[in-house]
């Protein structure tokens, strides 16, 4: 099912400085400053991941000149630790916008949430001709009472929406195959360790904010370098894999990138993952995710808008919006004709 991006909409928190407030989340500031950001975005106080995905969506919707009657599917993609437990975000956020009877799909794939969502309203698409307008929403606002933002998976996490009318057979910004793979071995990384049914209150003297979770890494390859050392280049290994499935799925190859988005990760990743797929960092995201900081499910399709707004990709332009995430662990793909 072809479908293509008719307007987007975005909203963020405050935006910070790295150097200003690292102090605030870590121990050794010099150690976030070499991630490579420069700024990040945090919510204030009282304002909620809710909040942002509808002001995000009302932009993309004000953009398309549609109104939420207009909208066939709304499909809400969140990144981090909801706001209430046993609760529909997706319910919320058309709530926000004024929906009523408007079906609703939650996406819970951690940073994975995006690419998944699209595949979802490819799919709706598809199954059913009455759906024809599919609004996309992506939201990541972190939790500070649950993870250290600075001090949890090598990024910094920053908060932030972006929302995206879709419509079938629209011409612009296609999007043309997706493709995903999982390694279930790894689906306990980067849990967060009490809150859930499992373990639903911390035992003394632990919480959460102080579990680091690359012990538990270490700990599943039994603290050997050599296993760990497999594991990292596995991360790349895999997007290459993911990158040429789906150029192969859409009758393209590498040859024909023009542009690889990844997520707002740090710029080692960044440019390990450039490498991967052969292009030159300059040709990524990775000056965008200096200043934006890692927006979870929301990153990709910010930084193809900031691409867009910016002039650093043009009309016919293929380009692979790209990611990791973990739990999961997912790699995937989807590729966007601009």
């Amino acid at each position: 099912m072809e479908m293509g991006i008719v307007a987007t909409g975005t909203s963020f928190g405050e935006q910070r400085g790295v150097a200003e407030t690292a102090g605030a989340y870590v121990p050794d500031p010099e150690v976030v400053g070499a991630l490579g950001y420069r700024t990040y975005h945090r919510v204030a106080d009282g304002d909620t991941a809710t909040d942002l995905a509808a002001e995000a969506a009302r932009e993309a919707l004000a953009n398309a000149d549609l109104d939420i009657v207009d909208i066939d599917l709304i499909v809400v993609g969140h990144s981090d630790v909801p706001e209430y437990l046993g609760w529909d975000s997706s319910a919320a956020v058309a709530r926000a916008l004024g929906a009523y009877g408007t079906p609703t799909v939650l996406c819970t794939q951690v940073c994975a949430a995006w690419s998944v969502a699209l595949d979802h309203a490819a799919g709706a698409m598809a199954l059913s001709a009455d759906t024809g307008t599919v609004l996309v929403v992506l939201v990541n606002a972190a939790s500070e009472a649950h993870t250290n933002r600075m001090d949890f998976n090598g990024a910094i996490a920053s908060d932030g929406a972006v929302a995206a009318v879709l419509r079938r057979g629209h011409p612009r910004l296609r999007r043309l195959s997706s493709a995903h793979f999982t390694n279930p071995e790894y689906a306990d990384f980067f849990r967060i360790e009490f809150g859930g049914s499992a373990a639903p209150v911390p035992p003394a003297g632990r919480d959460n904010l102080h579990a680091d979770p690359m012990v538990g890494i270490f700990r599943h390859f039994d603290r050997d370098p050599g296993r760990f050392q497999a594991f990292m280049k596995e991360i790349s290994g895999r997007i290459a894999d993911v990158v040429d499935q789906a150029l192969s799925r859409a009758g393209k190859d590498r040859t024909q990138l023009a542009r690889l988005i990844y997520l707002n990760d740090n710029q080692q990743a960044i440019r390990e993952a450039a490498d991967a797929v052969g292009l030159p960092i300059e040709r990524t995201n990775a000056e965008l995710a200096r200043e934006l900081g890692h927006m979870g499910a929301a990153d990709q399709l910010i930084c193809l808008r900031r691409h867009i707004e910016d002039g650093e990709v043009a009309p016919g332009d293929l380009v692979a919006l790209v990611g990791v995430a973990a739990p999961g662990m997912h790699w995937f793909c989807t590729l966007i004709e601009v």
